[in-house]
């Protein structure tokens, strides 16, 4: 299926990992890192721009993390760690709220245009943030939204940048492949090209696709992290050994409160940072309805079924040479149902 998806053109290059809370139990590598035959072939070892994934493997982490530390509480006015977070009309918006993307906050909105990449303006972009109207009341509505996940970043800098939080809980959680944000020089002849992009003037390879995180210096509470589908694997493993009670790096209380669909949000399917299982998911329909996941905008996902014990890496590259190609809608479930039913037949 993926052989064929690349024949299509759906992506270049794509990596899958598919595991249960002990070990991988399959990871293989397709296609070349670029369209042209002479390109580098897909390893297990490329690293790819997760995109998204950063939002759960990171910013979903940490928060839990220091909401179990009492730093950060879920129900904590933004305002109360965000003075900017002024108004009537956001007074009552909550920490959680920003977690299930219930905020009120519109889903984008180009803020780097008014900046150079890697200029870090994080006050500018927190001021323009807290000050744009509201698309909708507060909790009435879910809306899929970078906006408040850069708050998040926002909240979680402290006295220390994001990639010395992503890195410290990269760590704790035992993770020893490669996940990094602004990944080294080292990296890049392994590493998955995404866009030729207009606004850089140039293909990006080993550079942060998204370009708000991009002006923030390459990190941000959205979008940042790089790695390969090992490195989000082992993340996984560590979530689903957790739910099966072992100890790790956060509770197992507090990880079934942010893998719990919010049932106070009309319509909604946000739990608190993942996403959860739903007709016309990513994840197809052969999972679990506990299923829960996220996907990244440059064709990487990770969906995890704490019911069946098992968990599904899938990176690629889909955005090159350009983001106009969104062949991988139709290939993302499609794949996810092979799984699981293989998975089924054995």
């Amino acid at each position: 299926m993926l052989e064929r998806a690349i024949q299509e053109k759906a992506f270049p290059a794509a990596s899958i990992e598919v595991g249960d809370a002990t070990r991988p139990l399959w990871r293989q590598a397709f296609g070349r890192l670029r369209f042209e035959g002479d390109a580098p072939a897909t390893a297990e070892d490329t690293i790819f721009d997760l995109a998204s994934l950063t939002k759960v493997l990171a910013t979903t982490t940490l928060v839990m993390q220091q909401v179990e530390r009492g730093a950060i509480g879920l129900d904590d006015p933004v305002g109360q760690h965000v003075t900017a977070w002024q108004g009537g009309d956001r007074a009552h918006v909550t920490v959680r709220d920003l977690l299930a993307h219930c905020a009120g906050l519109t889903a984008y909105l180009s803020f780097y245009r008014d900046y150079p990449p890697g200029s870090a303006v994080r006050a500018e972009f927190e001021r323009t943030i807290c000050s744009v109207p509201l698309e909708y009341a507060p909790r009435t509505t879910s809306v899929y939204s970078d906006l408040g996940f850069m708050l998040l970043g926002f909240i979680l800098e402290g006295a220390a940048a994001l990639p010395a939080r992503f890195d410290a809980m990269r760590s704790q959680m035992g993770i020893v492949e490669d996940l990094h944000c602004n990944p080294p020089v080292l990296w890049k002849p392994r590493t998955a090209p995404t866009e030729i992009d207009p606004w850089r003037g140039r293909l990006l390879v080993g550079e942060v696709h998204d370009e708000n995180a991009a002006a923030l210096g390459g990190a941000a509470g959205h979008a940042g992290l790089f790695g390969t589908a090992a490195a989000a694997g082992q993340h996984a493993r560590h979530v689903l050994q957790v739910l099966d009670g072992k100890v790790g790096a956060f509770q197992r209380a507090d990880v079934e409160t942010f893998i719990t669909r919010r049932t106070d949000v009309p319509g909604s399917s946000r739990a608190l940072g993942w996403d959860t299982m739903r007709p016309g998911s990513s994840c197809g329909g052969r999972m679990s309805p506990r299923a829960f996941g996220h996907t990244g905008f440059t064709g990487t996902s990770l969906w995890i079924d704490p019911d069946r014990g098992v968990y599904v890496v899938l990176l690629t590259n889909r955005v090159h040479p350009s983001r106009a190609n969104e062949a991988i809608k139709e290939v993302r479930p499609a794949v996810h149902d092979a799984v699981m039913q293989s998975l089924d037949r054995s």
